[in-house]
């Protein structure tokens, strides 16, 4: 049986596939250690012009990865190393808080106790637009209303209120109902409500 050129061409690599493997993950490496440099404000909290960028440096790396390979099983063991190497990192990551802080950072504070940490915010790259459209986000109306609010490792931002600025959930409402229900009950006088004939 023959087979055809062009199905020998997407099963046919270039390079050799340890190459292809060691290629993936040094580009892998060094892409997590320039976002780990650009900021977690880069990974949620993007603009259109940090979208330009994530989408060129997608282009830009894929040769690298690549090599002048073109084949279709070449980037399936491209992808399938990326994910796997991925894998991989997350379960590393997970295994201590050490390992965790070195591959995915730790929060930055931006707020405490209601005191905002402008060197922080600066550091990290949020505006006050942002911050503030974060805040109303999750509730807070100013940022005296906020116990503490952090931006994580992956760019959110976590806040969370003063208790006196938290809003009443079900279980509150549904408290403060028993609660005056048996308020109302212990107050209505012993024969009210009976009639004398």
């Amino acid at each position: 049986m023959i087979i055809p050129d062009w199905l020998m061409s997407f099963a046919t690599i270039d390079i050799s596939v340890w190459e292809k493997v060691a290629r993936t993950i040094a580009v892998y490496l060094a892409i997590a250690v320039l976002f780990r440099v650009a900021g977690k404000r880069l990974l949620s909290q993007m603009n259109s012009l940090d979208l330009v960028v994530i989408l060129l440096l997608a282009n830009v790396v894929q040769n690298a990865i690549i090599g002048p390979d073109n084949s279709v099983l070449g980037g399936l063991v491209g992808a399938a190393v990326l994910i796997g190497f991925n894998a991989v990192l997350d379960r590393i990551a997970e295994s201590g808080p050490r390992l965790r802080r070195l591959l995915i950072g730790k929060p930055t504070e931006l707020i405490t106790n209601g005191r905002l940490d402008a060197r922080a915010l600066a550091r990290m790259g949020v505006s006050p637009h942002e911050l503030d459209v974060a805040l109303r986000r999750q509730g807070a109306a100013a940022i005296g209303d906020v116990q503490r609010a952090q931006i994580q490792p992956g760019g959110g931002i976590l806040v969370d209120l003063k208790s006196g600025d938290q809003p009443a959930t079900r279980d509150d409402l549904v408290a403060a109902v028993v609660a005056l229900t048996e308020l109302v009950r212990s107050a209505k006088p012993a024969g009210h409500g009976t009639s004398t004939s």
